[in-house]
């Protein structure tokens, strides 16, 4: 697939992190998840996670969410350590907004149903409530399956409207968890033009990780490769894919993007 990106770093993406791993570390039982790792998202960008199965790139979320807490090391958000937040506060206080690889609906509510259901909880105002509701619809394209309960939605209309439940809350950080899972070949190029403009037309910094290693490239300013609890190498898609380390233990010498 083709890169949709029309650029990858601009200066406002390089000077600011908005959210920073310090040397995080997390093990369950005697097994090690993450071992002293540090990973930082720039405001204004879009980072990439890739590695095998199990390195705990699904775990980084739960940590970053607050669904789990490390052994060691500290998550700053905005500079500010946020290890003892609870989840509600990281959510409304640091605006993170989360896009899980299964579920993240109510699969009995319809479309409309399942954004007010949220809307309700988070904007207090009712006319901008119902405005953002139909703004997310149109630009999700969920207007035809509008009054459809969401288990009746395709793959496809299914992570869009995950994804739009995530953007209800105007998240300044959005993390997606395989959003391209299962998806045919135009469906990812839909998301994947939708995660772009995320961030050019809405500012919102975002970290995605996926096995479909060609769709993330595709649409990201920076990837990370983890391996071992580690992030072994990471940098633009082009300058990744011809590293050494990410060669030996993810990309193979004969990966291309194209």
């Amino acid at each position: 697939m083709s890169n949709i990106k029309k650029f990858r770093i601009k200066s406002f993406k390089e000077n600011r992190s908005i959210l920073k791993l310090d040397k995080i570390s997390l093990k369950f039982g005697r097994k090690t998840i993450l071992d002293n790792l540090n990973l930082r998202l720039n405001n204004g960008q879009i980072l990439g996670l890739l590695g095998p199965n199990g390195v705990g790139k699904s775990t980084i979320f739960n940590l970053i969410t607050g669904l789990l807490s490390p052994d060691f090391g500290k998550i700053l958000i905005n500079t500010e350590i946020v290890n003892d937040y609870p989840i509600y506060q990281r959510t409304l206080k640091f605006k993170i907004g989360f896009v899980p690889q299964h579920g993240g609906f109510f699969h009995d509510l319809t479309v409309y149903e399942n954004l007010k259901a949220i809307a309700e909880i988070t904007i207090e105002n009712q006319s901008y409530r119902g405005e953002k509701i139909d703004s997310l619809i149109s630009k999700f394209e969920l207007d035809p399956v509008r009054d459809i309960k969401a288990d009746f939605l395709s793959g496809g209309q299914k992570k869009k409207l995950v994804i739009a439940i995530a953007l209800i809350s105007d998240p300044k950080i959005l993390l997606l968890d395989e959003p391209f899972a299962a998806l045919d070949v135009m469906t990812i190029k839909t998301l994947q033009e939708i995660i772009v403009n995320l961030q050019s037309i809405n500012n919102i910094s975002v970290i995605l990780c996926d096995h479909q290693a060609r769709d993330l490239l595709a649409c990201v300013d920076t990837a990370a490769i983890i391996h071992n609890g580690k992030v072994i190498a990471d940098g633009t898609p082009t300058n990744l894919i011809k590293n050494i380390d990410a060669q030996n233990v993810y990309f193979g010498e004969s990966f291309k993007i194209s």
